[in-house]
């Protein structure tokens, strides 16, 4: 890897866009956001100032520079405020909570997803994406982004609640569709803008679905306190967990962090996975690859745990497909105190953003980087200059990285590798551009064609 200081220098800060009086370059934003951070990252500096309303934001679109906003939240950064959606939707966990109470949970919650316990939801995984491809007939057209993302929740579900207690999945993932579109809508509109006690009939639908969910967890959680058994699922290590004085979580924490993890695993794995597909159906040369090593090392058996390490090429076909089509496409912070930006203050309050869409298509960055390469991620010393550290930040970076970084690598992977074994996606023709959503999922339906994978 290179460094971000071994590229030719640039002009630090510069202003971008003046926007329109009061609104600022909102309007701009909101009709195309990925060509807007686009456009931002196309000026000639580290740093570019606009406005999103009355609210001042610099964008960033140097590595070391978002290296340094991660590492600093929970300090001089910190999480801001992501509007009503979210804290409906997530209340208090660990992603939505700040300072003391933040540690307190994320230090009770990451123990589910370390990576001995990732090893045991390694089964249900590969199980779940056994199923689902034993489901499948050759010749058999499929809705893609559909399948991928049932099939994620399929998972998710499951290693929350487990396997065996009585949840009903069709339940949760109704309301969570329903409430995932509704933080979608707000934030791409005027709802960071708006007051929490506007209602609007989009927040009305949010709350319905919020309360059916939160009565299905309650009931959940009910059922497993009534009837303890040792299981290894997420939500008895949250039962379990207790805080440096002792202090177990209240049902309602539970059912924060229980709802916390779902979004975080559920549709970010699922639409993931929906690109790689994509992306293997465009490029037939990473796709033979692929089937060749997954011949050499599986031979036809199910991936278990232990084959994670074992398919390099697996891991970098994901982690190619999450350079260019990242789930999580916008990431910010706020300025706090004596915030400062390679060694220059930021004024309190100013909003930092850095999208992970716009940097990973930098060429200063990445070397060819419209080109789909995974061979851009291996270790040897061919792809020496290809890949800028830091700039690879899919699932943030710092004190407030994804706790699920694990979790999401392994489950795709091993999805991957257990489908590609008997089934090429033949995506139709066409391109699928990337809309705005919670993730950054295709627009249209993306169909596919099952081919079998033959065995000669």
């Amino acid at each position: 890897m290179t460094t971000a200081a071994d590229r030719t220098a640039i002009a630090p800060v510069l202003d971008g866009p003046r926007g329109l009086p009061l609104l600022g370059s909102l309007p701009e934003f909101a009709r195309d956001p990925l060509a807007f951070l686009s456009r931002l990252a196309s000026y000639p500096a580290d740093q570019v100032r606009w406005r999103l309303g009355p609210a001042p934001v610099v964008f960033l679109n140097n590595p070391e520079m978002i290296h340094e906003v991660l590492a600093a939240r929970e300090f001089t950064f910190r999480k801001p405020d992501l509007g009503y959606a979210f804290r409906h939707l997530l209340g208090d966990g660990f992603i939505t909570s700040r300072g003391p109470e933040w540690r307190r949970k994320r230090g009770m919650v990451q123990p589910a997803v370390r990576p001995r316990q990732v090893r045991a939801y390694a089964e249900i995984m590969s199980a779940a994406a056994q199923e689902l491809a034993s489901q499948w007939a050759p010749g058999r057209r499929v809705d893609v982004t559909a399948e991928m993302l049932a099939l994620s929740q399929r998972i998710t579900v499951r290693t929350i609640f487990g396997t065996d207690s009585g949840v009903r999945e069709e339940v949760i993932a109704d309301s969570m569709l329903i409430a995932q579109h509704q933080i979608g809508v707000e934030f791409r509109g005027l709802g960071p803008m708006m007051p929490d006690w506007m209602r609007t009939p989009g927040r009305r639908r949010l709350k319905r679905a919020v309360d059916v969910l939160d009565t299905e967890v309650r009931r959940l959680v009910a059922l497993r306190r009534e009837s303890p058994t040792e299981r290894d699922d997420l939500l008895t290590r949250l039962l379990a967990a207790r805080d440096a004085a002792g202090a177990h979580l209240t049902d309602k924490e539970i059912r924060d962090e229980c709802v916390t993890m779902y979004v975080g695993a559920h549709e970010t794995t699922g639409t993931a996975l929906t690109w790689v597909w994509y992306l293997l159906s465009r490029h037939p040369r990473v796709r033979e690859r692929l089937t060749d090593e997954l011949r050499r090392v599986l031979n036809g058996r199910v991936p278990g745990y232990e084959d994670y390490a074992r398919l390099p090429y697996c891991e970098q076909i994901v982690k190619e497909a999450l350079r260019m089509r990242p789930p999580v496409w916008m990431i910010y912070a706020l300025a706090d105190e004596g915030a400062t930006l390679a060694g220059r203050p930021v004024r309190k309050g100013t909003q930092v953003w850095m999208s992970p869409w716009a940097t990973h298509f930098d060429p200063r960055w990445f070397g060819n980087p419209q080109e789909f390469s995974p061979e851009r991620w291996a270790r040897d010393a061919s792809t020496a200059g290809t890949v800028t550290e830091n700039a690879w930040f899919p699932f943030g970076g710092g004190t407030r990285v994804c706790i699920g970084v694990r979790f999401a690598m392994v489950a795709s992977v091993l999805v991957l590798a257990t489908i590609a074994q008997r089934f090429h996606l033949e995506v139709e023709p066409g391109e699928f551009a990337p809309k705005i959503g919670l993730t950054l999922q295709p627009e249209g339906t993306m169909h596919a064609s099952l081919r079998p994978v033959t065995t000669d």
